[in-house]
């Protein structure tokens, strides 16, 4: 089951959240030959969606990912309030089976912007 957290993020600004991954028992999550994607939409309904850019930081043994956004894809953000989020983790098995895993998920409130 994925962690809840909601955000606030303001239209026309870079925002960056960078998230400490961790495994069940409290240790650091090795994040080594995995991948992580992150997208959000206005509700879980709507086909038209924002990807975040997101990055595993060097070494991925510390268990450090960043989802990013522009201020150029805030901005288009047309709409200010709130919107759905999720975070996905994939990687590989041992059986060469692709597992993907929602490890957060949340809402995120966009603040207009006066200063276009």
């Amino acid at each position: 089951m994925a962690d809840y957290e909601d955000f606030t993020i303001d239209q026309g600004a870079d925002v960056a959240i960078e998230l400490h991954l961790k495994e069940a028992d409290g240790s650091v999550k090795d994040l080594s030959a995995h991948s992580i994607t992150s997208k959000m939409k206005r509700n879980y309904n709507t086909s038209e969606s924002v990807d975040f850019l997101c990055a595993i930081q060097d070494p991925a043994t510390r268990g450090i990912a960043v989802m990013s956004l522009t201020n150029e894809q805030t901005d288009t953000l047309n709409t200010s309030g709130r919107y759905v989020y999720d975070v996905e983790l994939s990687y590989v098995d041992e059986n060469g089976n692709i597992v993907i895993e929602r490890i957060l998920e949340g809402k995120i409130k966009v603040n207009p912007s006066v200063t276009k």
